[in-house]
């Protein structure tokens, strides 16, 4: 994984790969600004075609099959499950796992970081409890296509519940390989994906028509440039029903996007958003199965969780996903666009409004409650 080595000395300010990023330039939030912290090349972790491969995800890598390279050593708990064992569930924003608002996994069929863009990377696989969980295990579509090289690079991203602490982002960067019974047909263009789901919290209704079917592109929302969501603060968009991602491996990948049965466009990140969140707060990253991997990267303040892939080295606290059992993976881990156009909410109903101020109500009480939280 990028970054997998990055400690709070490595930059002037916290930027490890668990830090959650939020109100950042795009050179800070992309890949977490640790593109100068590369993992070696041989650490891949590798995905098999129609199977699955457990990601750890954790508060601190010391609770992960990575403790070697954590600062504090082995501190798991072979008891607990929990990405955070003994923390407080603030530190991932959630009540329980049903609250965890869902991780996914996406992918560019590029070998080259430096050559990835944000329109390159499409979701494969997303599980609704992460993360709630240490051990993670994302399934992949069948049939995928293998990657040039031998080698993608994928990505880890979250977005939390408004529950607790700022709102955030985590994205972190590791290489990756679609190993086993690949498929020939490639992944069709994806499209940005659209709160077409009931969500009481808001109000909004079921509007299935408003799905954007197909592949989707992650979510890149609440820093100051190349957002390509523009949901307010107290309604971040999740790995969820919400937005058409069902848990598991995704399906109609080799597909073109589509909304209402017409072409979606995928247009790239906007230049710039006002949105922008204040507060910071300590929780999971992912790491890949696999030894070793370091990175530089500019972005975020505040540990939460992140991606780190596998290979063993330095550490960090807050949670981090490695790669490991179930499946062979030895791993190592454009034009902007308007609010309007990248989103398009459901109709809220008669009591939305009112369900919303509610809801702000709420958050604004669990965020001044919320100090134990940022002392992880």
């Amino acid at each position: 994984m990028l970054g997998f080595n990055v400690t709070t000395q490595s930059f002037s300010y916290d930027n490890r790969p668990v830090v959650p990023l939020y109100n950042m330039p795009f050179s800070q939030w992309w890949f977490h600004g640790h593109l100068g912290y590369p993992p070696h090349d041989n650490d891949i972790v590798e995905f098999p075609a129609g199977g699955s491969t457990n990601l750890q995800i954790s508060c601190d890598k010391g609770y992960t099959d990575y403790y070697a390279s954590a600062p504090g050593g082995d501190i798991r708990d072979k008891n607990s499950d929990l990405t955070c064992p003994g923390q407080p569930t603030s530190a991932i924003h959630a009540n329980d796992a049903s609250d965890a608002a869902g991780c996914a996994l996406g992918i560019a069929y590029k070998s080259d970081f430096n050559d990835v863009q944000p329109e390159d990377f499409v979701i494969f696989s997303v599980i609704h409890t992460c993360p709630w969980y240490l051990n993670n295990n994302f399934q992949v579509p069948a049939d995928m296509p293998a990657c040039p090289n031998g080698k993608c690079i994928c990505g880890f991203f979250w977005i939390h519940n408004p529950d607790s602490g700022g709102e955030q982002m985590y994205m972190n960067g590791f290489q990756c390989s679609i190993t086993g019974n690949t498929g020939n047909k490639p992944i069709g263009k994806p499209g940005l994906p659209r709160q077409c789901g009931a969500d009481s919290a808001s109000g909004h209704e079921a509007s299935p028509s408003n799905c954007t079917v197909g592949p989707k592109n992650p979510f890149y929302w609440d820093q100051t440039e190349r957002n390509n969501m523009f949901e307010g603060l107290y309604d971040a968009p999740t790995y969820s029903q919400r937005y058409d991602f069902p848990d598991g491996a995704q399906p109609n990948l080799f597909q073109d996007a589509t909304i209402g049965g017409t072409p979606a466009s995928s247009p790239s990140p906007s230049p710039a958003n006002a949105n922008a969140a204040p507060s910071v707060s300590p929780s999971p990253a992912a790491a890949s199965s696999s030894p070793a991997a370091v990175s530089p990267s500019p972005a975020a303040a505040s540990p939460s969780p992140a991606a780190a892939s596998s290979s063993p080295a330095a550490a960090s606290p807050s949670p981090a996903a490695a790669s490991s059992s179930s499946a062979p993976a030895p791993a190592s881990s454009s034009s902007s666009t308007a609010a309007a156009s990248s989103t398009r909410k459901c109709k809220a109903n008669p009591g939305g409004s009112r369900k919303k101020r509610n809801a702000v109500k709420r958050h604004l009480k669990n965020r001044l409650a919320h100090d134990a939280h940022d002392s992880l």
